[in-house]
C-alpha cells in the first residue's frame, strides 16, 4: 500500500493521487530553486569567483537570489509577439512541462512510495518524455522567429536521436530484472552474491563491463536529452539567442526553465533507480536512513556532475553531436545490448 493511502483512509484513489501530484509539483519547484543556486555557486567556484552573495544570509550568502529571480519572473508582463500563433504559443510551455512532470509519477522514492507502480514503467517514461519534442517544436514554430525555429529543429533532431541509445541502455537492467517496472528493477538489486543489500548488487556493478558501459552511455546521452552542455546546441546563446524560448517572457519562460531543471532530476533519478539501487541503501547497516533520502542523494550527485560538466566542457558542433550519437553511442549500445542479452539468457538457463 502506498503510504499516502494510509494517510487518507477511506478516500477515493483519485484523492491521494492528487495529493501525490501536488507533492511532486512542490518538490520540483523547490528542487529547481536549489539546483539554480548550486549551478551559480559551482560555476563561481569553477571560475574562481563568488557568485551571488548579497541576497540571503545565515551562512549561505546568495541563497535568496534565485527566489528573488523566481518572483521577478512571476511578476513580469506576459508578452506574445504580434505575428505569433497565440494558441500554440500559449500551449507549448504547458506541453513541455507536463511531459517532464508526468514521468515522476512512476519514479519510486521508496518501495511503497510511488505515484503509480506501472508494470511498463520504463516504457511509459521513455514514451512520455518524447512528447516534450512536440511542445518544443510548437514553441519554435508558433514564435514566428527564425532563431526560435532553428533552436526547436535542433532540439527535436537531438532529442529524437539520443533517445535511441538511452532506450538501449535502459534495456540492460530490464533484461537482468525481467521487468519494465521501476519498482521491480530496484528491488531486484537488493539481493545477490555475496550477501544481500550491498552496493555491489546494484546493476552498475552486476555484469561489468557491460552495465558500466550502459550507465556511461545513458549518462552522456541524457545530457543531450536535457540540452545540457556540451550538448546545449538548441540553446546556444552565441548563435540562437535563447533557442526555442527566445520570445517567451514571465511565467511561460519560467515553465520552460522549470521543465529543464525537472528533466535534470528525472534523468538522474532514473539512472539512480535502474543502475544505482534507487532508494536502497549501499549497505544493510545504513538501512535506517529513509529510502527517499537515498534516492534524492544519488540523484543529486548525478545532478552535481551535470552542473560540473557544464562549466568544464566546450559546446560541440552540430555535426559532432550527430557523429557522437549515430557512430559512437548507437553501435556501442547495440553491441552492449547483444552482450547483456546473451548473459541474461545464460543466467535464465
Amino acid at each position: 500500500m502506498n503510504p499516502l493511502e494510509s494517510l487518507l483512509p477511506g478516500l477515493p484513489l483519485i484523492v491521494w493521487q492528487l495529493v501525490w501530484a501536488s507533492i511532486i509539483v512542490a518538490f520540483v519547484t523547490v528542487f529547481a530553486l536549489i539546483a539554480v543556486y548550486l549551478e551559480r555557486k559551482i560555476s563561481a567556484y569553477a571560475q574562481d569567483r563568488y557568485g551571488p552573495m548579497e541576497a540571503g544570509g545565515w551562512g549561505f550568502q546568495g541563497w535568496a537570489q534565485t527566489l528573488a529571480d523566481a518572483i521577478k519572473l512571476l511578476l513580469k508582463e506576459d508578452i506574445i509577439p504580434a505575428l505569433a500563433d497565440p494558441k500554440l504559443f500559449k500551449l507549448a510551455p504547458y506541453i513541455v512541462f507536463a511531459g517532464s512532470l508526468g514521468v515522476l509519477a512512476v519514479i519510486p522514492f521508496a518501495t511503497t512510495l510511488v505515484g503509480s507502480d506501472l508494470n511498463i514503467g520504463i516504457y511509459y517514461a521513455v514514451a512520455l518524455s518524447s512528447t516534450v519534442v512536440i511542445g518544443i517544436l510548437m514553441a519554435g514554430w508558433a514564435s514566428n522567429n527564425k532563431w526560435a525555429l532553428y533552436g526547436a529543429m535542433r532540439s527535436a533532431a537531438q532529442m529524437i536521436s539520443y533517445e535511441i541509445p538511452i532506450s538501449l541502455s535502459l534495456m540492460l537492467p530490464v533484461m537482468l530484472a525481467g521487468s519494465l517496472s521501476f519498482n521491480e528493477i530496484m528491488e531486484a538489486q537488493r539481493t545477490g552474491f555475496p550477501g544481500d543489500g550491498y552496493f555491489w548488487n546494484w546493476y552498475l556493478f552486476r555484469v561489468p563491463p557491460f552495465t558500466i558501459i550502459a550507465f556511461i552511455i545513458y549518462f552522456w546521452a541524457s545530457l543531450a536529452e536535457t540540452n545540457r552542455t556540451p550538448f546545449d546546441i538548441p540553446e546556444s546563446e552565441s548563435e540562437l539567442v535563447a533557442g526555442y524560448h527566445t520570445e517567451y517572457t514571465g511565467i511561460r519562460f519560467a515553465m520552460f526553465f522549470l521543465a529543464e531543471y525537472a528533466n535534470m532530476f528525472i534523468v538522474a533519478a532514473i539512472a539512480s533507480v535502474v543502475f544505482l539501487g534507487g532508494a536502497l541503501a549501499p549497505a544493510p547497516w545504513l538501512s535506517f536512513i529513509p529510502g527517499p533520502a537515498w534516492l534524492i542523494l544519488k540523484a543529486m550527485v548525478i545532478v552535481f556532475v551535470q552542473i560540473w560538466l557544464r562549466w568544464t566542457l566546450p559546446r560541440v558542433r552540430v555535426d559532432q553531436l550527430m557523429h557522437i550519437c549515430w557512430k559512437i553511442f548507437l553501435p556501442l549500445a547495440l553491441v552492449n545490448f547483444i552482450a547483456i542479452a546473451t548473459v541474461a539468457a545464460i543466467w535464465q538457463k
